[in-house]
């Protein structure tokens, strides 16, 4: 058995930094290394981002498990509007959004930086995207 976290935040810009934080210092008993973490700030902040400018949702979830494998997964939940066409929206540099304010990348920016990606969503119910990471880890956690 590993460590579990869950917690909730408002939908809003500013909470992003939080929740890479909290990511962050959630992982910090693994001894990651500074890329590794780097990698796990980067892809929670696309995550957040993407519910806060797309889902509509006054809320966002994230849930960290962490096992004494080292295997981290992060779900980032929204109660939104949901994703039409996942496939579609994850290709690079396809973006609902304002084209001149917005990459497009998010998706791909997660999937590089993760060992795996999955996005569920469901029009009108929300979108979660789960991403896992395998660390390195030097003993128990």
């Amino acid at each position: 058995m590993g460590n579990v976290m869950r917690m909730e935040f408002s939908a809003l810009a500013e909470n992003e930094a939080f929740a890479r934080s909290a990511a962050a210092a959630f992982v910090m008993p693994a001894d990651p290394t500074i890329e590794e973490l780097t990698e796990i700030k980067t892809a929670v902040s696309e995550a957040v981002s993407n519910c806060v400018i797309h889902s509509g949702s006054e809320s966002v979830a994230m849930e960290c498990a962490l096992e004494k494998s080292g295997r981290l997964t992060i779900k980032i939940e929204d109660r939104g509007v949901g994703i039409e066409d996942v496939d579609k929206a994850m290709e690079p540099l396809f973006t609902t959004g304002d084209e001149e304010e917005r990459s497009g990348m998010g998706f791909t920016v997660m999937e590089s930086f993760m060992d795996k990606l999955r996005v569920k969503s469901e029009i009108g119910k929300g979108t979660t995207v789960i991403m896992i990471k395998y660390l390195d880890v030097p003993g128990d956690i």
